[in-house]
């Protein structure tokens, strides 16, 4: 599991705080006790994925531990004279696809990727992770989601629950909705499969030309972020060869 870090926000109406900034809607919070959402730049592209955890009256944003300084920075940006407070929590997170535990919520994503608990011992319950991902192309933060590179639907995370196109204004939210609305994805990610390996971050090529990005990979097949108007039937990544026939899109 990629290691997590925690940030409360406190004080008068923190889920309201946040409705105005990430992409999912807050509201959410009160019946699932859970929402996934990212924060973007006000030109659409991914800045950071995270949960949003309901506390009591507070908030808790789970999210990667790398991105955390630069989302905690952004979200003080953003507070100016709001009414919220931010700190840092010591608080651990455990995930498993067995029996839930009590208190555990379910990981609002896709089915197949269990609970998350809060606040207790982060046992790992044997779980082969990069094979969940990869067969239902799940994309992990600093791995396939990398700040500024893409713009969230291309990575799919209206297909994870992770957008609301209902919710009304946040940060990069215009942008979005015209691609919703109004534009087909000419790049993004897709599960291919593979014949050989090569490391994360491997150009994929084809007919002499860039075709995308070989990324997780897991029992034949992969995660691969591709410009799909490029595709071939066969491809090249370093020394894997990459096929394209029964290409499962993330959108």
């Amino acid at each position: 599991m990629t290691e997590r870090a925690i940030i409360r926000v406190s004080g008068d109406d923190p889920a309201g705080f946040l409705q105005g900034l990430v992409s999912n809607d807050t509201r959410q919070l009160e019946e699932n006790g859970i929402v996934y959402a990212a924060l973007l730049t006000p030109q659409g592209k991914y800045l950071a994925d995270f949960f949003l955890v309901a506390r009591g009256d507070d908030v808790l944003v789970d999210v990667a531990a790398p991105l955390a300084d630069d989302l905690f920075k952004r979200l003080s940006m953003y507070k100016l004279r709001a009414p919220v407070q931010l700190a840092r929590e010591d608080m651990t997170v455990r995930r498993g696809t067995g029996d839930a535990p009590e208190g555990a919520v379910a990981d609002p994503r896709h089915p197949a990727l269990g609970w998350r608990l809060y606040g207790a011992d982060p046992v790992e319950d044997g779980t082969d992770w990069d094979a969940v991902r990869v067969a239902h192309c799940i994309p992990e933060s600093g791995v396939e989601l990398v700040p500024n590179d893409s713009f969230v639907l291309e990575v799919g995370l209206d297909r994870l629950n992770g957008v609301d196109f209902r919710k009304g204004c946040y940060v990069g939210q215009e942008v979005t909705a015209r691609m919703h609305h109004k534009t087909a994805l000419r790049k993004g990610l897709a599960t291919v499969t593979v014949d050989g390996h090569a490391p994360v971050g491997t150009e994929i090529t084809a007919n002499g030309k860039a075709v995308g990005t070989l990324f997780t990979q897991s029992g034949g097949e992969a995660i691969a972020y591709l410009r799909f108007d490029r595709v071939t039937d066969a491809m090249q990544a370093g020394d894997a060869t990459i096929f394209a026939a029964d290409m499962a899109r993330s959108s």
